[in-house]
């Protein structure tokens, strides 16, 4: 597998391609801004966008999003409950992106997406957002906002709850194999044993202070 991480923009989101070498086939997870860097990367590589690959539909996630659809003609892919949030956000102007056409593929948990020869289960993790998601293949987990390097992501949000945040961690993202790389929305890359061992909102019961 091909793999590149692009940071972008004021927020250090990671955007992640994965792409199988066999066929150039890739996906994008997460456009979140400076769609020419991701197109240009794309271009590097000589790779064939097919499907960009939504976390969530925060701003910081999708701000690319379009421009990178139009660019490609790859289908766009989002929770089928946040779908309605891409076209009528319900975040403030300050803190959302309008994209002018709905999500091409709506995704619930358990579907697969076939990227060329890879394989990416699709995991629902609400709690962070009422449809966030990560995607997993074998050994590699795309986190999103869910999970980060000992830490969680925001739940005052609407759509957030940490309640639920923590148990998408616990019961969904921890019965994945120890030895699974985490690369989340925004910063370095961890494993879900050290995270098991060492994250202090999921081990402990007390609820996050914003």
């Amino acid at each position: 597998m091909l793999f590149k991480t692009l940071s972008l923009g004021n927020m250090d989101n990671n955007c992640y391609i994965i792409a199988d070498e066999a066929t150039k086939a890739a996906a994008v997870i997460d456009a979140p801004c400076e769609a020419p860097k991701i197109l240009k990367t794309l271009r590097q590589e000589e790779l064939a966008c097919r499907y960009i690959l939504l976390t969530h539909t925060h701003f910081d996630h999708i701000g690319a999003a379009q421009a990178l659809r139009d660019a490609t003609g790859a289908k766009l892919a989002a929770h089928a409950l946040e779908a309605d949030e891409l076209i009528n956000p319900s975040l403030p102007p300050a803190f959302s992106v309008r994209i002018d056409k709905p999500a091409d593929l709506l995704l619930n948990d358990g579907d697969s997406i076939r990227v060329g020869n890879i394989s990416l289960t699709v995991i629902h993790t609400p709690g962070h957002t009422r449809g966030g998601l990560c995607y997993y293949t074998e050994g590699v987990l795309f986190s999103g906002d869910t999970l980060f390097h000992g830490n969680v992501g925001r739940c005052d949000l609407p759509g957030g709850d940490y309640t639920t945040i923590k148990k998408s961690i616990r019961e969904k993202l921890y019965a994945l194999p120890d030895d699974t790389v985490v690369y989340p929305g925004h910063g370095r890359h961890t494993t879900i044993a050290w995270e098991k061992a060492n994250n202090p909102y999921i081990r402990q019961d007390w609820e996050y202070d914003y």
